[in-house]
């Protein structure tokens, strides 16, 4: 049926019903329609200009579709639109003027689109809007004077934008506003004392702005405030006393400021509290010790001031309660006596604080519990067995205590263990052969205590761990060969204990393996050759043994300093303070070096080897790249690959002739900081190789991108973290290369049918394991912490095996450990 023959049709519905192609130029010709609504297709390109012509027209509903290009002016036309609803598409441009001519308008939803520039000032017009929907675009400029008009609105959500300037004060005449949501914008300047004026308000959210100064003591006016976030501000000064009228309130978030001074005692009065969220500020004082007193609170946190005193008493026997984070403070009681049982915990944080007494067995009846954290604090006597009740338990940290005794054999019942840490403490005795059966523990960290007896061979069953650290103990005989079978393994430290024997040959199978020390013990006899085809190896320290004989053929040792290698019985290599080794030694390892592969590409830059490959090689790369094509004489090379003999010239030629000069047909993905290529070398391996977007004036267009990927991936290490082989930036290209991830990027499988219906529950879970994972040692597994500030389904690549890796670091963020984040 054609449209136009549709001339008396007053309602058009064609919701949801997998349309494509474009609106057609015809439904200008149906010039009695009152509601149209093609919401939820796949339409696509511009909304026709004939739009204009539906003079009678009161609702257009075209969200969630693939419509693209500007708002069409002749929309002026419709003077009697009440609801015009654009949300989910992919319009951009400006927000035409013209919309102040709707004076009907009842909702406007310009939602989730790519429009840019400023809020039209002529929106103040609309007298009888209610609904203001501009969040998550690209808007920028300050919000106009002129929204104050709006007198009828109840919601305005412009989240989600660059929108920057203070916030007008206008904004206060909006008294039957019941929700304003500024979030995620860059707005600066104080908050306008007018904003106790909206009475009605129930959300309040001005979380990540650059807002300065104190809250106005006029918040305290907004009785039926439900809702109100100023986390991630620059806000200053105490909490108004004021906030005691705010008795409706369930979510107060004033995270990540410079807030002082006390938490004054009205605190007390918000019974409806579910979630309170006081970190990363600087009170001091006590903790409000009545916050569940109406027994709704699930989410509390203070964690990173200045508290003293003791824990909330209210929280002892909080039965809603599920995530509490203190850690970093100064609190002070008795493990034993102040912590109840918690049904509905999930996460607890009581680190770096004063807590002292006995670990409580009641930790073990907390069966939702999954994290357990009371590093570095006083705690003393033994580690409760019946911890292992908590069987959903996956990461336990008591680390730097006093703790003292055996590690109890029931935690090997703690099947979901992904990290263990009971380091610096005093425990004694062995380690039991039950912890062999945590399948899926990734790290393990039992360092500097006092344990004794031979390394169990069932660590080897630990076939997850990426991470192990059994450094300053007494355990004594030779180092399992089993180790060998931790395929993950990155991390290994056994330094400090009695070991003797030899150096098991299957040390060499960790192809994995980053940093290697094994000082400080009484290992003898050579090191093993097998050790040569280490090629992620970047790190060793073998000191203070009975080792002698070669080194291997092992960049990493090579490069290790004298301090790394001394106090042995007598090795030998081409190291600065190690003899030389004999002719026939050499002879010996030189056969062996005949049988390798010549090829030891890209190994894994920690910042070590940066350092010395930028101070050894920089000028030498540079020198001979400038012959290939038509580069600019002043090249700059600001580091290079570790590659095969050092050379960057043959690696950059391989580069450019695996993929043809970077030919479109080996291009496997594009993004806003440059085009990715997949490359396969002459030795076979293939690479991704990232090249950064053109030039500009000799400069790197994309330099702050670039710095910001090279200083976290050289920083991090970790088995869902995409691994950086090299990088280098001259005046012709500048590239970042990283190993091949064969199974593609998440947002990609989504995006296929049949390929996400394969990808079921247990994968997805694995996925957000994976990457929770990856976040978790970033933001408190590196020092400085990382954040990478840009998660999506598009960042997640995945290797055959289905194993997440978040990649695309140019957003990537470190934290100076000295300043507030």
């Amino acid at each position: 049926m054609e449209i136009r023959k549709l001339t008396n049709l007053t309602i058009l519905i064609l919701y949801s019903n997998n349309l494509s192609g474009s609106i057609p130029e015809e439904i200008g010709t149906l010039t009695n329609l009152i509601e149209l609504d093609m919401s939820t297709n796949h339409f696509s390109s511009r909304i026709p200009s004939t739009i204009g012509n539906l003079f009678s027209l009161q609702v257009l509903s075209l969200h969630n579709n693939d419509l693209s290009g500007q708002i069409p002016m002749e929309i002026r036309k419709l003077s009697n639109l009440i609801r015009l609803i654009l949300n989910s598409n992919n319009f951009s441009g400006s927000i035409p003027e013209e919309i102040g001519t709707l004076t009907n308008l009842f909702e406007l939803d310009f939602s989730t689109n790519y429009f840019s520039g400023r809020i039209p000032s002529t929106i103040g017009k609309l007298s009888k809007l209610q609904f203001l929907y501009l969040y998550v675009n690209n808007l920028s400029g300050s919000i106009p004077n002129e929204v104050g008009n709006l007198h009828s609105l109840i919601h305005l959500q412009l989240l989600g934008n660059k929108l920057s300037g203070a916030i007008p004060p206008t904004i206060g005449n909006l008294i039957s506003l019941s929700s304003l949501l500024l979030w995620s914008n860059e707005l600066s300047g104080p908050i306008p004392a007018s904003i106790g004026k909206l009475v009605s308000l129930e959300t309040l959210s001005f979380n990540e702005n650059k807002l300065i100064g104190p809250i106005p003591d006029s918040i305290g006016k907004l009785v039926n405030l439900e809702t109100l976030d100023f986390s991630e501000n620059k806000l200053i000064g105490p909490i108004p006393t004021s906030f005691g009228n705010l008795t409706k309130l369930s979510t107060l978030s004033l995270l990540q400021n410079n807030f002082s001074g006390r938490i004054p005692p009205e605190v007390n009065n918000l019974t409806n509290l579910v979630s309170l969220q006081l970190g990363y500020n600087n009170f001091i004082g006590h903790l409000p010790q009545q916050i569940c007193l109406g027994g709704l609170l699930t989410k509390f946190s203070a964690n990173n001031n200045h508290f003293t005193g003791p824990f909330p008493r209210s929280l002892k026997n909080c039965s809603s309660i599920y995530r509490v984070r203190v850690d970093n403070n100064q609190l002070t009681g008795d493990m034993a006596q102040d912590f109840g049982v918690y049904p509905n915990l999930d996460y607890i944080d009581l680190s770096d604080n004063k807590f002292y007494g006995q670990l409580a067995s009641n930790w073990g009846k907390c069966h939702n519990l999954t994290s357990l954290e009371i590093f570095n604090n006083r705690l003393s006597g033994g580690i409760p067995p019946e911890l292992a009740e908590a069987a959903n338990l996956r990461r336990l940290n008591l680390s730097s205590n006093h703790l003292t005794g055996e590690i109890p054999k029931e935690l090997g019942k703690l099947s979901s263990l992904v990290q263990l840490s009971f380091s610096n403490n005093t425990l004694s005795g062995n380690i039991p052969t039950e912890i062999g059966m945590l399948g899926k523990l990734e790290r393990l960290d039992l360092s500097a205590n006092k344990l004794s007896g031979s390394i169990p061979q069932v660590v080897g069953n630990l076939l997850k761990l990426w991470s192990l650290n059994l450094s300053q103990n007494r355990f004594d005989k030779s180092t399992p060969f089993e180790i060998g079978d931790l395929q993950n393994l990155q991390y290994l430290d056994v330094s400090g204990n009695l070991l003797t024997g030899t150096i098991p040959t299957s040390l060499g199978n960790l192809q994995r393996l980053e940093i290697l020390n094994l000082s400080h013990n009484k290992l003898s006899g050579n090191i093993p050759s097998s050790f040569d085809d280490m090629s992620s190896l970047t790190f060793v320290d073998i000191a203070d043994n009975q080792l002698w004989g070669p080194l291997p053929n092992n960049p990493a040792f090579h490069r290790a300093p004298i301090e790394a290698l001394k106090d042995n019985k007598g090795l030998c290599g081409n190291v600065s303070g190690l003899a030389v080794c004999p002719i026939s030694s050499s002879n010996s390892h030189g056969q062996h070096r005949k049988k390798i592969v010549p090829l030891v590409l890209f190994l894994t830059l920690g910042t070590l080897l940066l350092v010395l490959v930028v101070a050894t090689f920089s000028y030498k790369f540079c020198q001979r790249a400038r012959g290939i094509g038509n580069q600019d004489a002043e090249a700059k090379c600001e580091n290079l690959f570790a590659v095969w003999s050092y050379d960057g010239k043959i690696v950059f030629e391989n580069i450019i002739e695996a993929t043809e000069d970077f030919d479109n047909k080996y291009l496997i993905g594009a993004g806003g900081q440059g085009i990715v290529y997949k490359a396969v070398l002459p030795t076979g391996q293939v690479v991704a190789v990232k090249k950064l977007h053109s030039v500009t004036n000799g400069e790197m267009s994309n330099l702050k991108a670039f710095k910001n990927e090279v200083q976290a991936l050289t920083e991090i290490r970790h088995r869902n973290i995409v691994k950086l082989f090299g990088f280098c930036s001259h005046s012709q290209y500048s590239l970042l290369v990283y190993e091949f991830l064969e199974g593609g990027s998440w947002d990609k499988i989504l995006k296929e049918d049949t390929k996400a219906i394969e990808f079921d529950w247990k994968r997805r879970l694995n996925v957000v394991e994976g990457v929770a994972s990856a976040l978790s040692y970033m933001h408190h597994g590196c020092s400085p912490p990382i954040i990478h500030r840009d998660i999506s389904s598009k960042n997640i690549l995945f290797n055959l095996e289905c194993e997440a890796h978040i990649s695309n670091f140019g957003t990537a963020k470190v934290l100076k450990p000295s300043s507030s984040n």
